[in-house]
């Protein structure tokens, strides 16, 4: 079961991480899977009228994130050593979905995936693999 729901990862981010990107909802999450949803708006734009590789990055990392916190618990110090993106076809303006996996979680470091979608859309819009450090719990 997960350490924290996904209103408690809501607090913690308005009260922890104020700076991590704005919109991202957690739709569901359990032990190994978390689906978000991205709020998109201009600002996500890029010349050509696309949503923003950086957009796409900032989804993959605050949403793994949480999926490590879900099941960590509040370990605000677990941070990003990886990520590696693959932009599959442009991503239409609009808000997006994404679903993450936990690989692997040792105990000093989780591995995982992320695949983020249009949202109303079959086909992913891009695909990433997470490596996330993973620190060291205080006695």
């Amino acid at each position: 079961m997960p350490l924290m729901t996904p209103e408690d990862l809501h607090r913690f981010l308005e009260t922890e991480f104020p700076q991590a990107p704005p919109g991202i909802m957690v739709a569901t999450v359990d032990d190994t899977t978390i689906r978000v949803r991205q709020k998109t708006e201009d600002r996500h734009l890029r010349p050509g009228g696309t949503i923003s590789g950086p957009t796409l990055m900032a989804m993959v990392d605050c949403g793994f994130y949480l999926l490590l916190l879900s099941r960590l618990g509040p370990v605000a110090m677990a941070v990003t050593t990886n990520l590696n993106i693959n932009f599959l076809r442009k991503p239409d303006p609009g808000h997006l979905v994404g679903e993450g996996r936990l690989l692997k979680l040792g105990k000093t470091l989780a591995v995982g995936d992320f695949t983020i979608w249009n949202e109303g859309e079959t086909e992913p819009v891009a695909h990433a693999t997470v490596t996330y450090a993973i620190p060291p719990k205080r006695q």
